[in-house]
């Protein structure tokens, strides 16, 4: 039982040290990380000060914010007695591993880079690339941040962007919406084109320059198929989209056309025949 109590009493200097020694690292790292968030908002507003690109300044305060989260962890370490030499190259190695089994790892690193001082978009534009439509919120060191249109933030590699067809509906002034409108074979399509034309000029933010497009598209059984193609600034798109279905409604209800409906004819060997009509 002395025995016990000896080792006990022995043993309680080395426990507190430890116990003192986690609660200063934890210490450490919450401190630590308030400095680094510091750390990053000054560099933010010097480099908003200097006018930098706002997608070049987030791509580099995301980089400084990983750089220095590196040290703060090799510092605790070095707190605890852990060699930074052997911890430098035991994280080589990591990331040797890591490169072999994640190639496309360094490839979004390289292609965030590319996408930054390329500029096929910036922070804000409106963007569809590797089939995510959306607003750029940030081009991280690995990903690209994507509020799409129904406001899912979405995250897409940076590799997967740059290797795809990039989009940007926000670069031009202006875009065309494009829509169709169904004529039944009984209607003027030259009165019909007039009509429209007129109704798309009265629709708010539909540009007059250029002009609106409305022409025959094609035909089909049930008649002609216009093309009704108003152009606008990006920002006004959906409310012209949604304006344009609108003013085409009205506008053949008010002109009392006919539903367009396809007519097939059904004939027999005795010449008599049957009409069916089909709603287009």
């Amino acid at each position: 039982m002395d025995n016990i109590t000896a080792n006990l009493y022995a043993l309680t200097p080395l426990a507190v040290a430890a116990i003192t020694k986690v609660l200063l690292a934890v210490v450490l790292w919450i401190v630590g990380r308030w400095l680094i968030n510091l750390a990053v908002k000054l560099v933010s507003r010097a480099m908003d000060r200097q006018h930098l690109d706002t997608t070049v300044a987030q791509y580099l305060a995301s980089g400084l914010t990983i750089l220095l989260k590196v040290v703060l962890i090799v510092s605790i370490l070095g707190y605890f007695g852990v060699p930074t030499t052997t911890f430098a190259a035991l994280l080589a190695a990591i990331g040797l591993a890591i490169g072999a089994a994640w190639g496309g790892l360094l490839a979004n690193v390289a292609a965030g880079v590319f996408l930054v001082f390329l500029k096929p978009f910036r922070a804000g534009d409106l963007i569809q690339a590797a089939g995510v439509l959306g607003t750029v919120r940030e081009v991280g060191m690995l990903v690209t941040a994507i509020d799409t249109l129904d406001n899912v933030r979405t995250y897409v590699a940076n590799n997967k962007i740059f290797s795809d067809n990039i989009q940007n509906f926000t670069t031009n002034p202006f875009r065309r919406v494009d829509l169709a409108a169904q004529l039944d074979h009984s209607v003027d399509h030259a009165e019909a084109i007039t009509r429209l034309k007129s109704g798309l000029a009265l629709i708010p933010n539909v540009l007059a320059m250029p002009a609106p497009d409305v022409e025959i598209l094609s035909f089909n059984l049930a008649g002609p198929l216009l093309a009704v193609r108003p152009y606008t600034h990006n920002v006004n798109y959906w409310q012209v989209y949604f304006d344009t279905n609108r003013v085409i409604k009205e506008t053949f209800g008010e002109a009392n056309y006919p539903v367009p409906e396809q007519h097939i004819a059904i004939r027999n060997g005795t010449g008599s025949e049957k009409t069916f009509a089909v709603g287009a």
